[in-house]
C-alpha cells in the first residue's frame, strides 16, 4: 500500500507542481511585462500631460488583468463537466496544448484590444487545470492525505513566483533582437506549456486505470479510499448531487473565503512590480522584491499542508492565523512612507505572501469535506469561480489617481476582504463541528460502512463520512 502511494506521488505531484506553476507564471508575467515596455507598446496606460504632474490612468491594465479571470469563469463549469465525463488525460492534454498556443500568440498582439481577447481565451483554456488537479487529488488520496497533496501543487504559486521572477529578471537584460523582452517571456512560457501538454495525455483518470501501478498496487490504491468514504471516479452525471451541492451551506462559505482570499493575488499578479516601483525602487529591483513574497507563500503553503496532515482539525485555526499577516502587511504598506528605497512598504508587501496559506487551506477544506463525484466536480468549479471573482476584484481596487495617497482603496479593500474571510471561516467551523457531533451520536456497523464506501454517495448521504476542520 505504501509503495502504491509513493508511486502515485512520484507520478502526479511533480506534474501538478509544474502545471499549476505555469498557470501562475503566465498570469504573473503581465506584472513584469508592463515594466518592460508592454504598457507603451499596447497603450495599456494613458498619460494626461495637461496636469502637473501628469496623471496616469491604468484602467486598461486593470481590465487586461481581470479579463483573464472572466475567461476562467466562462470555462470552469464546462471544463468540470468534461473532466468528469471524458478521459482526464486526453481532456487535459488537448486543452493544455491549446493553452500553449494562446500564450505564445501574446507576442504577436499589437493593441490593448488584442490583449483583452488573448487574456480572455487564455483564462478559458487554463480553467481546466485547477479544477482538474483538485479532482485528481480527491480521487487518488484519502482525507488525511489530501491536505499535504493539495498544498504541494498549490505551493507552486510561491515557487514559480521566485523562478518566474528570476526568468523575468534575465529577460530584462535582452536589449537586442527583433522582439521586445516581454515578447520573449511569453514565447518561453508557451513553449514550456506545450511540453507539459504532451505529458498530460499520460495522466490516468483514477487509481483503477493507473497504468504506472501493478494490478496489486491498483487494488491497494482503491481499497485505501474505502476508509475515507470519498469513493472513486464515476463518469455518470447525477442531478441529485448537483442539487445537493447548490443547497449546501458549507460550499458557499468556502466560496466566500476563496473570493476574499484571492483579491490579494489579483492585485499582486497584475500590479505587484509596478506598485513596488512606486516605493522608490527601479524596474529590476521591483522584480527582485517578488522573491520574498513568493518565498513566504511557498513556505506557508507547505507548512500548513504538513501540519494539516499531522494534526487533526487544525486547518481552520491555521487559516485564521495566516490571515493576520496579510491584514498587517496591507496596513504597513498603506501607512508607511514611500520614500526613495523605502523599506517598510517592502516588508509589508512581502508578508502579504501568507495569503498562500489561506488559499491553500480553503481549497483543502472545500475538497476534503465533500463526497460524490458530481458534487466534488461542482465544488471544485465553484471554488475556482470564487478564485476568479477575487482575482477580478483585486486589480479593480488599484486606482492610479490615488497613487499619491498610497492607493487607499486597495489596502482598505483587501483588509475588509480578509475580515470577511475570517468571519466565514469561523462560521464554517461551527457548521462542520455541529454536523460531526450529530453523526458521532449515531451507532453504525463496519460492514455497512464498507458497503457504502464505493456507491458514489455524497457526504450528506453517507452517515459514515466525517468532516475535517
Amino acid at each position: 500500500m505504501a509503495r502504491a502511494v509513493r508511486k502515485i506521488d512520484l507520478f502526479l505531484i511533480p506534474a501538478m507542481v509544474f502545471g499549476f506553476g505555469l498557470v501562475f507564471y503566465d498570469k504573473a508575467i503581465l506584472g513584469s511585462a508592463v515594466l518592460f515596455g508592454m504598457t507603451t507598446d499596447l497603450e495599456l496606460s494613458l498619460v494626461d500631460k495637461s496636469t502637473t504632474p501628469p496623471k496616469v490612468d491604468t484602467t486598461r491594465l486593470s481590465w487586461a488583468t481581470s479579463l483573464f479571470y472572466f475567461g476562467m469563469l466562462a470555462g470552469l463549469y464546462p471544463m468540470s463537466y468534461a473532466l468528469q465525463r471524458f478521459n482526464v488525460g486526453r481532456v487535459l492534454g488537448f486543452l493544455v496544448i491549446l493553452w500553449a498556443g494562446v500564450c505564445m500568440v501574446t507576442a504577436a498582439v499589437t493593441t490593448y484590444k488584442g490583449l483583452y481577447a488573448q487574456r480572455f481565451f487564455l483564462g478559458f483554456v487554463e480553467s481546466v487545470i485547477p479544477t482538474g488537479f483538485m479532482c485528481i487529488v480527491s480521487s487518488y488520496y484519502t482525507q488525511a492525505e489530501q491536505s499535504m497533496r493539495q498544498s504541494w501543487w498549490i505551493s507552486s504559486t510561491g515557487l514559480f513566483g521566485i523562478l518566474g521572477g528570476a526568468l523575468n529578471y534575465a529577460f530584462a537584460q535582452i536589449t537586442t533582437g527583433g522582439l521586445h523582452s516581454w515578447q520573449y517571456i511569453y514565447l518561453l512560457a508557451g513553449s514550456l506549456t506545450f511540453f507539459f501538454g504532451l505529458f498530460c495525455f499520460l495522466i490516468p483518470s483514477s487509481p483503477v486505470s493507473a497504468w504506472f501501478l501493478t494490478k496489486e498496487e491498483r487494488f491497494a490504491a482503491v481499497e485505501r479510499l474505502r476508509y475515507g468514504q470519498t469513493g472513486v471516479r464515476c463518469i455518470k452525471f447525477k442531478k441529485s448531487q448537483l442539487k445537493e451541492a447548490v443547497m449546501d451551506l458549507k460550499i458557499w462559505l468556502i466560496a466566500i473565503m476563496m473570493a476574499s482570499a484571492y483579491t490579494v493575488n489579483g492585485a499582486v499578479s497584475g500590479f505587484g512590480p509596478l506598485i513596488v516601483s512606486t516605493f522608490g525602487w527601479d524596474t529590476l529591483e521591483s522584480i527582485l522584491f517578488q522573491f520574498p513574497l513568493g518565498g513566504l507563500a511557498f513556505i506557508t503553503i507547505l507548512l500548513t499542508g504538513y501540519l494539516g496532515s499531522k494534526i487533526p482539525n487544525i486547518r481552520i485555526i491555521m487559516l485564521l492565523l495566516c490571515c493576520l499577516p496579510v491584514i498587517a502587511g496591507c496596513a504597513i504598506i498603506w501607512k508607511s512612507s514611500w520614500t526613495y528605497h523605502a523599506v517598510a512598504p517592502v516588508v509589508g508587501y512581502s508578508i502579504t505572501g501568507s495569503f498562500g496559506g489561506v488559499a491553500s487551506l480553503t481549497i483543502v477544506l472545500g475538497m476534503s469535506n465533500v463526497a460524490g463525484h458530481t458534487k466534488k466536480s461542482f465544488t471544485a468549479a465553484t471554488i475556482f469561480v470564487a478564485y476568479c471573482v477575487g482575482n477580478i476584484i483585486g486589480p479593480q481596487l488599484v486606482r492610479s489617481q490615488s497613487k499619491s495617497q498610497h492607493y487607499p482603496e486597495l489596502w482598505t479593500g483587501l483588509i475588509i476582504c480578509y475580515v470577511i474571510c475570517m468571519a466565514a471561516s469561523v462560521a464554517l467551523y461551527f457548521v462542520l463541528s455541529s454536523e460531526n457531533r450529530k453523526r458521532d451520536a449515531v451507532v453504525g456497523s463496519e460492514e455497512e460502512r464498507a458497503n457504502l464506501a464505493f456507491q458514489d454517495l455524497t457526504d450528506k448521504e453517507n452517515p459514515y463520512f466525517r468532516y475535517v476542520l
